[in-house]
């Protein structure tokens, strides 16, 4: 299902906002674990959704509407309206055992908007999606491809 080492659940997108998928990533991580944000942001959330800890991240001059990036379950150690570096710590990820078939985990969420994305694509590792070589209809004449 992975993959990778330590990923345990790759991002599956929903046909419809209320179908099947997977909206976000599972990575390995056992309880108690620091959970470091992936990229400077602005500490928009952090509190319970259904009875879990999650800690959301805007992600301001990332677009229209920005980024946010969703971590749980996360119990937050920071208060909202906080400014973050890429990498700092967050939070840490409280125990659950229900969301991984292998127990415990970190699910990392991306969305833009209402609209969930591959968080992977943020480090250039989410899934490829390969365009022709040469000119053509669709573009200038310069080489593409992915």
């Amino acid at each position: 299902m992975g993959g990778a080492p330590g990923l345990l659940g790759r991002f599956e997108p929903p046909t419809a906002p209320w179908a099947a998928g997977h909206r976000g990533v599972d990575l390995a991580a056992e309880p108690g674990a620091e959970v470091r944000v992936a990229a400077a942001g602005v500490i928009a959330f952090s509190g319970s959704v259904a009875g879990r800890p999650v800690v959301t991240v805007s992600h301001p001059g990332s677009g229209s509407p920005p980024l946010r990036t969703t971590y749980l379950p996360v119990t937050g150690s920071l208060p909202v309206g906080t400014a973050v570096a890429a990498g700092q710590v967050i939070g840490r990820l409280a125990p659950e055992g229900r969301h991984c078939t292998a127990g415990d985990c970190l699910h990392w969420g991306l969305l833009r908007g209402r609209r969930y994305l591959d968080p992977l694509t943020l480090f250039g590792t989410g899934r490829a999606r390969l365009l022709p070589l040469g000119p053509g209809p669709a573009n200038d004449g310069r080489p593409t491809g992915g």
